[in-house]
């Protein structure tokens, strides 16, 4: 199999046993893991608290995200090469249309939101699973 592996995170702990699942299976395969996070719009906002200037920046946030879960990666398999990434889009299209853009052999999400409610109002997962460019592995998080 050719390609990277990609897998979604959005900081949550069910979205890090996807993740950790992720890595295994890139490391086993040889390839990249390319961790995402997505982002809604490119949103800056500036906000000053006495003299102090913060500069909040979404596409930001996303990215620290994904560093924070490639850096927890890192140590469980050191010898895999890990690249955080932040898409903007809504979770599903920016996984897809990172499998599609990057050439991904294996798309990683977790299962949230598959049962229940979420199962008939459609989750991340479902969706990957209808329209990704390549296989999907969904893990068994919650």
């Amino acid at each position: 199999m050719t390609g990277t592996v990609i897998v979604g995170v959005d900081g949550s702990e069910t979205a890090f046993k996807a993740a950790s699942r992720a890595a295994a299976v890139a490391a086993g395969l040889g390839v990249e893991l390319t961790v995402v996070s997505a982002h809604a719009r490119d949103n800056t906002e500036v906000v000053e608290i006495g003299s102090e200037t913060w500069v909040l920046d979404d596409a930001e946030r996303a990215l620290e995200v994904a560093s924070k879960v490639a850096d927890k990666l890192r140590k469980e398999h050191p010898d895999l090469s890990i690249r955080p990434l932040a898409v903007r889009g809504k979770p599903q299209y920016a996984l897809i249309g990172e499998a599609e853009r990057s050439g991904a052999g294996v798309l990683v999400v977790g299962n949230v939101g598959m049962k229940g409610l979420g199962r008939v109002l459609g989750s991340v997962a479902s969706s990957v699973a209808h329209n990704a460019p390549c296989d999907v592995l969904i893990v068994r998080t919650a």
